[in-house]
């Protein structure tokens, strides 16, 4: 299995499970934060399809590791106290998959200069 499929895996992996987390959601956010989330994730699998095809990566890669903070910071901000969207164990369960995909990523970028 090559490094490029290993991080659609787990990306693919992490939009389940977010989906998961995101069907707590109160309904006044599903429609709002839950579908930002979701918009996040699915560009960042869809930059990633992009990188495996591009000869030149390292501009894709980028625009993927801005769109990984992005949904970090997103995540954060639903597993807040003052909003509390997201149990803190299902953060830190997704945050450590976000994690993973990021070092994936930064090997990728390396081996693409």
């Amino acid at each position: 299995m090559n490094a490029d499929f290993k991080i659609l895996q787990k990306t693919y992996d992490m939009i389940l499970y977010g989906n998961e987390c995101l069907r707590q959601f109160p309904k006044h956010e599903k429609h709002v934060m839950a579908a930002d989330i979701r918009k996040t994730m699915s560009e960042i699998t869809h930059l990633i399809i992009r990188a495996n095809k591009k000869y030149h990566k390292k501009t894709t890669l980028q625009e993927i590791d801005i769109e990984l903070e992005w949904l970090r910071m997103q995540i954060r901000l639903a597993a807040d106290l003052k909003v509390r969207y997201l149990p803190l164990r299902k953060y830190e369960h997704w945050s450590k998959m976000l994690n993973e995909i990021g070092r994936m990523l930064g090997g990728w970028m390396k081996s693409a200069k």
